[in-house]
Order: C-alpha cells, then structure tokens, then sequence
C-alpha cells in the first residue's frame, strides 16, 4: 500500500516538472500586441475570414496556428491568480486592442469579398455556442496554462490549444455579420468567443492560484473575495445560455435521427412510398415534411405511420405530409420515380429474405429435434425377439425442487413377453449412445 501511494504521489506530482516563474515571464512577455504582432494577426485574421468564406477547415486551422491571441487572456488570468492589478489592465488593454483589430480586419475583407456562398456552414457552426464550446475552453485552457509551466514543452500542446478553443472564428464571423447587419452572427458569434475567452481566463486563474501555487503578487483578501465573485456571477451568467443550447441541440439532433429512422422504416405506404423527406428543427416544435410518390395515401397506411411515428417520439402534429400531383410532377424526376419504386422492392425483398432465413433456421431446428423412430424400431427387433412395436418421445424432465429441465427420452417396447430388467436396461443404454442423451426411460409393455 505504502508502495502505490508513492508511485501515485510521483505520478501526480508536479513541481519537480514546472518552472512557475519562467512562466510568469513568459507570459507577462507575450500579452502585448505590438510591432509585428499587431500585422501578425491582421494576416491571420484574413486567412481565417477566408477560410470561413470558402468552408476551408485546413485554412482556418492553419489561421488559428499563426494568431498570437491566447497571450492577453493567459496573462489576465494569472493577473487575476497573483492578484496582480497592473498585469490585469495590461492584459485587459491588449485584449481590447486584439479583439478591435480582428473585427475590423475582418468586417474589410467582408466587405470587399465578392464571394458569397449559398451553404455558409463554417460561419454558421460559430453561432450558436453550447455547453460543449465551455469544456472545450476550460480543458483547452488548462492545457495551455500547464505546458507554459512546464520545464520541458513538448512543442505540440499550445498549437493543439489554439485550434480547439478556436478563439479567431468567432471575431471573424462577428466581422461577416458587421459587414452584413446580421444581429444573428454577431450576438452568436461574440457570444462564443467571449465562453471560449472567460473559461480559458478560468482555467488559468485555478491553476496559477491552486493547482501550480504562482507567487502572488499582493496579498488583499477583500481584493480576492470580490474578484471571485464577480468570477461566480460571470460564469453563471455565461453558462446558462450554454446549457439551454446544448439541450436544443440535443433534441435537434434525436430529432433528424429518429426522421430518418421513420423513414427508413416507412419507405413503402401500401400503393404509396416516400421518395424524400425534410426536416425543420428551427421552427418549435420540430417538423418532418414527407415527400410521397405513387397512388393516394390510404387511411390505414397513414394510420400506421403515425403510430409509428409516435413510438420513436414524433407526434402527427409533426408530421407534414405532401402528395399533390402537381408538386409530384414538378419536383420529381423519372429517374427519382424509379429509383423510390427499386428502393421499395429492395426493401421488401430483405424483409421477405430474413422472413424465409428465419423459417429456414427454424425448419432446421425442428429436423434436428425429430427422432429417427423407424430406424431405432427395426434396430430394436433386430436385437429382441417378439418385440412388436416401439413408441419413441422426446420430452424434458423437470425437478421439483429447482425448476430446472432437462431433455429426455421415453422409450416403451410392446413385444410378446415382458421384458427383462436385465434387457431393459441394455436397451436404456443402447439408446443413450444411440440418440446421445443421457436421460432414457425404456418402459416394456405386452
């Protein structure tokens, strides 16, 4: 026992592994925006905004390996952990003066790019964070604190850091929807990098304070009890959206999932089938639209729909149903026709094919059960004068006492006269090794 709490102690400890002062140099040193910083992340901040425009994750990460932006929030955190009032405005000022030069180098490249795509999904994924973006930024920021703090930095963790707490991609899609007077990417987007900002902030501010005990700087005890409740109020006020977020997320998607699910099980609706279908889950609540080809939809078939539907969590109110001819002709090709009609058959071909797999197997298993009667009946005359019949049944014994059963076999031989003790038992071992099972009765009848 002694053993394992000294190798736990070594596993977990970590100031023979960090350098808490050359960290704090480091960092105090990388929070100004200055000289070629300040082009630095001008450069960045375009190559994301074109990543974003094109849907290029490759070019947004390499944006986001280039920007120097976690400097001012690792240095406001560790102001806030050594109670370090000037390091605190510092950072503050050069994080102002960060988050004012990606907007507007942002919002010009907006403004001048002719390019507009009709699926903006990289700017969308930036506009409705969840409480996932606060792990993401708490554990990211972390990382980033403890290997600043490292004697020996492996050289990978703070480019890991600066690609998954993504701190570029919001203020670019806040500049996209500056240049765009869209409120929607600019309350969503800014929301996100203000979560991915604060819990970064956190994660530094624990691990200066309590995890890797940095020196502080001043010691006022009122001066640390309001700074934690204002942390207290920021982060409640932070992660309550998150979370309403993350749980709309979620039925969002259990929503397209059990669609799809619906309409996997529903391709064909008797004389009708659905050719394609589409989800809403911006309107509240959700909705499916079904897209069917073929004959009219009977009552019955629709019936079975619903229900259904309403066993994987979809109501009817849900549920849209379009087959008007006229939107079938328009929105379907012939090609779309025949391959819902070959998508049908196929489906009910596998149905009809486990249908006769699952009989098969049965057939099999019956045959397996039955007893080769005529055969042990001529071999047993063969063996015994004057037997005249043999009734062979294959049954199981169960006990009293347990409940449990066991096969077994009955064996009764009409023959001339009585049998034997001594001919009954040989015929009771015959047919254990005969038939293989253990449990054999032979009952000898005239």
């Amino acid at each position: 026992m002694n053993k394992f709490t000294r190798f736990l102690r070594i596993l977990v400890n970590m100031r023979d592994h960090v350098d808490v002062d050359a960290a704090a140099v480091s960092i105090r040193n990388g929070i100004h925006f200055r000289g070629p910083n300040v082009y630095i992340l001008a450069c960045a901040i375009i190559i994301a905004s074109v990543g974003l425009n094109l849907n290029s994750i490759p070019v947004i990460i390499g944006a986001m390996l280039i920007s120097p932006v976690m400097g001012p929030i690792l240095g406001f955190g560790l102001g806030l952990g050594t109670n370090d009032t000037a390091l605190v405005k510092e950072a503050l000022k050069n994080f102002a003066v960060m988050v004012v030069i990606s907007i507007l180098a942002s919002s010009l490249f907006y403004l001048v790019s002719p390019l507009e795509l009709e699926h903006q999904t990289e700017l969308l994924a930036r506009t409705n964070p969840t409480l996932y973006d606060v792990f993401i930024a708490l554990f990211g920021g972390f990382a980033g604190i403890l290997e600043n703090s490292r004697k020996e930095k492996g050289g990978t963790v703070i480019p890991g850091v600066a690609i998954a707490t993504a701190l570029m991609p919001p203020l670019c899609t806040v500049g996209y929807g500056i240049s765009h007077l869209d409120w929607h990417f600019i309350v969503g987007a800014f929301y996100l990098f203000i979560i991915n900002t604060v819990f970064i902030t956190l994660a530094t501010f624990v691990s200066v304070r309590y995890l890797l005990h940095f020196t502080p700087v001043g010691d006022d005890e009122a001066k640390r009890r309001r700074n934690a409740r204002w942390i207290t109020l920021i982060l409640i006020l932070l992660l309550v959206p998150s979370v309403f977020s993350a749980i709309e997320m979620i039925k969002d998607n259990n929503f397209a999932r059990n669609a799809r699910l619906l309409v996997q099980q529903n391709k064909n609706l008797g004389k009708s089938f659905i050719y394609d279908y589409h989800t809403d889950v911006e309107t509240k609540p959700s909705t499916i639209e079904l897209y069917l080809a073929g004959e009219k939809l009977e009552t019955s078939a629709r019936e079975r729909l619903y229900l259904n539907a309403e066993e994987i969590g979809i109501t009817r109110a849900q549920i849209i149903i379009h087959e008007d001819a006229a939107f079938q002709n328009e929105m379907m090709s012939e090609s779309e026709l025949i391959r819902g009609l070959i998508d049908g058959h196929n489906d009910e071909i596998r149905r009809l094919t486990g249908q006769v797999d699952s009989l098969s197997t049965a057939i099999e298993f019956y045959k397996a059960q039955q007893l080769p009667s005529e055969l042990i009946t001529r071999e047993i005359a063969a063996q015994y004068d004057g037997v005249t019949e043999v009734t062979l049944t294959r049954g199981q014994r169960v006990g009293t006492a347990n409940g449990k059963a066991s096969p077994a076999i009955v064996a009764i031989v009409h023959s001339a006269q009585p049998l034997q003790d001594a001919e009954r038992e040989r015929i009771e071992q015959w047919l254990r090794v005969r038939l293989g099972i253990e449990d054999v009765t032979v009952i000898g009848t005239k």
